[in-house]
């Protein structure tokens, strides 16, 4: 868990408004998602509000919020409905149900608010698919439990004695009492020295639970920590059950370890205990590691059991540490799959997450995101394979594409957005998990792959900080959250310049293989390339017009954000236009950039600072951060707007074009309003075409069609565009179905409606 703290100084009468945005990944835990939301105001609040809504595909099979601060009288001021794919939840006490009682200024608001609910298990598995990218969400129900073979390895050593030795009895005894009469397991014991229980697995009968139940109470802590020779001596116990004992071989085993500190006796050095676990593993069943207290080396217990196909989690001293231990447990307590493998045709996927995994356990979830190659739709598909209790478990999962098509009229962008997050993130938590387990020249190659990522999805990592912006003392400097990045310099205020770490002018970066493959932009003299995702397909079209002329390219009338582009002539030609000067605007912000094939001038209206083409920088304001790469490109991101690229054209010897110019691509615009209009603007949403009639045209090697959009019948001619998003300096190249006519029967009107008096 991350924590930070902000203290700002708010003055008399005066008002301070504190906005949080943040994304997580839900994981299903116990057959349920949990939102915990923290509260503790300290005060009375006049207008005090918890709003969810919630959209789940799948459809909301159960939905409760509880509070635990709450008493059972007010329990009805939480409202709580669901129907179909939306839940919503309402929790708005007015101050006199805030108080502590009658008379008292003290609210009694302090604790957990949570949200608890689960989805539609009607099918094995469900596959979403948007934009190219990919979610598969694996929970299958009605399985038999698989029986265990379970070893608990325990640190004794003399940092556990008090309340750590006792909690962790505590605990031990719940477990025992909740094993089932199949399962087999044993207890090791270590701290200078290392001892077992029985030094085999025992079958979980009433006797021998009774006979652990007293080894538990009668343990003392002593010692140094010996915590290799602890877990080699718990290997070796479910090593020769396997062996001796080939009824158990069909048995989910699992390796539970719990420490306090760091090792002190026998084999002291953690890359070698690291190497001597992982040797002794081998990969045939999952490691767990539990840290207790804030004096354990977590990042050395998260990477051995992150190479051993576990987890590790920290277990706080100061909270119910034995409730934290047991529900640990009861996460994989019943195993239902082991072995389980997500398998997906290789020509039709690309840049998988984790797809293996060892253990499927009851109530959870196994998550695996990806992208889909072009024009792969129609054969995408998963099989699952693992094994089950007495048979193998196989199942095939397809894309529901009439669903699919629904889920895209209801949430098409956002639910675009999320599956590319989603990815992303996942990505990113594996790149990061490798990051822990190498050393040198490739744990920096993955640091540089992680922060670029981090960069072009704005993720908050260990490697990147996050900055809060609009709040500025008397030198001007806003608060930091972790350690700024060195080389950090101070704009005006609430700006900040920041080292990008972008690729040469002249090199696409790695990072670029995993961002959209198609975007829809215009460049050069304008050629405008029109994506429909929805047919895995690309519309194209040209506008002639003046230069000087000003055309509106993206205009939302909910919030006043805009896009204009001022045409240019190709100097000493009489021919071709192309876009020299943008003007990006949020009036919600009062964020404004100017951009020329000269210059980058942000808010230009009050005399902003100006960059050049040859900076490298990052600059935030409040919601917008543009990232300046060098004679290359900028992109600019704006929360609950979008991410658009600009592209630099510089002109060189031979060139048919005279005159530098600019290219303009929107590389999410999922958040953007309904209404939202302009030349690009209107194609923001989905729309739907129909092609037909596919023939040579009199230029034999054309061919032509006939193609029905926005209840328009046109004649469409197959040709080839240049996208420059990725590649500024060739381009790639666009087969796109050709709009003639200055787009007429595309875009709405037609294109003289679309000019504007200035960029803003």
């Amino acid at each position: 868990m991350e924590q930070f703290s902000i203290h700002v100084n708010v003055g008399p009468r005066s008002k301070a408004t504190f906005q949080l945005t943040y994304e997580e990944v839900l994981k299903r835990k116990f057959g349920q998602y949990d939102i915990v939301i923290k509260v503790k105001p300290k005060q009375l609040v006049q207008h005090f509000e918890i709003d969810v809504d919630i959209f789940e595909p799948q459809g909301i099979s159960k939905l409760d919020a509880q509070a635990s601060f709450l008493p059972k009288d007010l329990a009805q001021t939480i409202k709580k409905s669901f129907s179909g794919k939306k839940g919503h939840v309402l929790f708005r006490p007015t101050v006199s149900q805030q108080q502590s009682c009658p008379k008292c200024s003290k609210s009694l608001l302090n604790g957990d608010f949570k949200v608890t609910y689960d989805v539609n298990r009607d099918k094995i598995c469900d596959l979403l698919v948007a934009n190219n990218h990919f979610a598969h969400f694996l929970a299958p129900q009605n399985l038999t439990n698989l029986n265990k073979n379970l070893v608990f390895v325990i640190d004794i050593s003399g940092s556990m004695q008090g309340q750590k030795e006792k909690q962790t009895k505590e605990a031990l005894l719940k477990i025992l009492g909740d094993m089932r009469p199949d399962d087999y397991f044993d207890l090791v014991l270590f701290e200078s020295q290392v001892q077992s229980w029985r030094g085999s697995l025992m079958q979980a009968s009433p006797a021998n639970l009774q006979a652990a139940r007293d080894f538990v109470r009668r343990f003392s802590v002593n010692g140094a920590t010996n915590l290799n020779g602890g877990l080699l001596q718990g290997i070796k116990i479910l090593d020769r059950a396997q062996q001796s004992l080939p009824e158990l071989s069909s048995h989910a085993s699992i390796l539970i370890m719990l420490t306090d500190g760091e090792p002190t006796e026998g084999e002291t050095d953690r890359p070698q205990i690291r190497k001597n676990i992982q040797n002794a593993i081998r990969g045939r069943f999952p490691l767990y590691s539990l840290g207790f207290g804030d004096k354990v080396d977590f990042n050395f217990l998260e990477a051995m059991s992150m190479e051993n196909n576990g987890r590790a989690q920290r277990i706080y001293e100061d909270r119910d540490a034995t409730q934290q231990l047991k529900g640990f447990y009861n996460q994989v307590a019943n195993p239902l799959l082991t072995d389980v493998e997500l398998q997906y045709p290789q020509d039709t996927v690309m840049a998988l997450t984790q797809h293996h995994h060892k253990q499927y356990y009851q109530g959870s979830e196994i998550i695996v995101a990806g992208r889909i190659a072009d024009h792969k739709l129609s054969s995408f598909k998963a099989n699952v394979q693992a094994r089950g209790e007495g048979q193998e478990f196989q199942a095939t999962c397809l894309v529901d594409e009439e669903e699919m098509k629904k889920l895209l009229r209801e949430r098409g962008h956002i639910l675009e957005n999320h599956l590319e997050r989603l990815w992303a993130y996942l990505t990113i938590q594996e790149l990061l998990a490798k990051r822990m387990k190498v050393e040198g020249e490739e744990k920096a190659n993955l640091s540089a792959e992680i922060l670029k990522m981090s960069l072009a999805y704005q993720f908050v990592t260990p490697l990147t900080s996050m900055t809060i912006s609009g709040m500025v003392d008397q030198d001007g400097l806003g608060p930091t959250i972790d350690k700024p990045q060195e080389g950090m310099v101070n704009l005006n205020p609430p700006m900040f310049r920041l080292p990008a770490f972008q690729p040469s002018p002249t090199q696409a970066s790695p990072i670029d293989k995993l961002l959209p493959d198609r975007v829809t932009g215009v460049d050069t003299d304008p050629h405008f390339i029109i994506r429909v995702p929805q047919k895995e397909d690309t519309l194209c079209f040209n506008l002639n017009e003046e230069p000087g002329v000003v055309l509106s390219l993206v205009q939302d009338p909910d919030t006043g954000f805009s896009v204009n582009g001022q045409l240019i002539g190709n100097e000493g030609h009489s021919e071709g236009t192309y876009f020299g000067r943008l003007g990006i605007a949020d009036p919600a912000t009062g964020f404004q950039l100017e951009v020329t094939p000269q210059n980058i001038t942000l808010n230009p209206g009050s005399g902003g600072p100006v960059f050049s083409w040859s900076d490298q920088a990052m600059l935030r304001q409040d919601e917008a951060v543009v990232t300046i790469n060098r004679k290359r490109n900028l992109v600019v991101s704006l929360r609950d707007k979008g991410t658009f690229e600009v592209v630099l054209h510089r002109v060189w010897k031979g060139s048919a074009v005279h005159q530098d110019f600019l290219g303009f691509y929107i590389l999410d615009s999922r958040q953007m309003s309904a209404r939202t209009h302009g030349l690009l603007g209107q194609f923001f949403h989905p729309f739907d075409i129909e092609v037909s009639d596919i023939h040579p045209g009199s230029d034999s090697t054309k061919l032509v069609a006939t193609m029905v959009v926005k209840n328009h019948r046109l004649t469409v001619t197959r040709g080839l565009q240049r996208d420059y998003s990725k590649d500024p300096r060739h381009g790639a190249e666009v087969t796109c179905w050709f709009v003639h006519n200055n787009g007429a029967g595309l875009i709405d009107g037609t294109h003289t409606d679309y000019i504007v008096p200035d960029i803003f």
